[in-house]
């Protein structure tokens, strides 16, 4: 069967007591996210636009974003959640993002309360947030807009980020989950968990919280989990890991002169095909 019939996000969510999420940047990393047992597919603004050679400053359009997480979607039986920055805009190009988001099948969104454009967190540069109110608005439009009461609209705060402080992380958050977010992100780039745990200590869970440890990776999941996080999206690893690993593999092929010492390190071609479900395409031609 090559028809996909994916749960939703929020589906997944209730049956999870931690959702694992895992960054991709296009259909085949996505589908080695899901064989890997992940509950969900990110797909990142940062991995698309890194796999253009971009920065994640807001380049590229709502539509190249929304072709990637589309392509992921397809490929998967695990739902995608799609990094849309700050919505792309204002109040009317969220809406239009959530018709657009919807439509493709996406069941799961993710806006950030930066100005629009954005910059990538972890890159220097302008971080500064759009006032709370702003924010709740879009938040507001956005769920004003859904089609379906499966969508799902995660706020992310960028408070931590912005060296705005804890307190107005957590008034943001509060503010937008009463705006009608049904989950927020807490951000953070410090090299220690503590600036999470001290969001959770003062968090009344009216709305799940997710996180992303980028910067904070010794966090094991069963702490995460006691913790009352709800999802952990471990957004970029897999394109770092690619980078490391096609570095290395042209460089081999390069001063070796040939393929034969790397061919017992890489995928056969009939790996491909697997994933490919070759075999099923094949049968409809037969």
């Amino acid at each position: 069967m090559l028809k996909r019939n994916s749960a939703s996000f929020r589906s997944v969510l209730a049956s999870h007591d931690v959702v694992r999420v895992a960054g991709a940047h296009h259909a085949l990393s996505g589908v080695l996210a899901q064989e890997a047992g992940f509950q969900a597919v990110w797909s990142s603004s940062f991995e698309v636009s890194a796999s253009r050679c971009l920065p994640d400053a807001s380049i590229l359009s709502m539509t190249e974003y929304l072709e990637a997480a589309a392509n992921i979607q397809k490929a998967l039986d695990i739902p995608v959640v799609a990094d849309c920055d700050t919505g792309y805009g204002g109040n009317y190009n969220v809406a239009h993002m959530v018709h657009e988001f919807e439509g493709a099948g996406i069941t799961a969104v993710c806006m950030e309360d930066k100005l629009f454009p954005k910059m990538n967190s972890f890159a220097d540069g302008d971080q500064t947030l759009l006032s709370t109110k702003a924010f709740a608005s879009k938040i507001e439009t956005a769920k004003a807009v859904q089609s379906s009461e499966e969508f799902f609209v995660i706020a992310r705060t960028e408070a931590l980020i912005s060296g705005a402080g804890l307190d107005q992380a957590v008034e943001r958050c509060f503010a937008y989950a009463d705006s009608g977010a049904d989950a927020v992100l807490i951000h953070s780039k410090a090299p220690t968990k503590d600036e999470v745990l001290a969001f959770l200590d003062r968090w009344d869970q009216r709305v799940p919280v997710v996180i992303v440890p980028t910067t904070y990776p010794d966090w094991h999941i069963d702490d995460v989990r006691e913790a009352g996080v709800s999802v952990v999206i471990y957004a970029n690893q897999g394109m770092r890991a690619t980078l490391s690993a096609l570095r290395a593999t042209y460089r081999a092929i390069y001063e070796a002169g040939d393929t034969t010492a790397l061919e017992p390190e890489i995928a056969a071609v009939r790996d491909i095909f697997d994933l490919q479900r070759m075999g099923d395409w094949q049968k409809l031609g037969a």
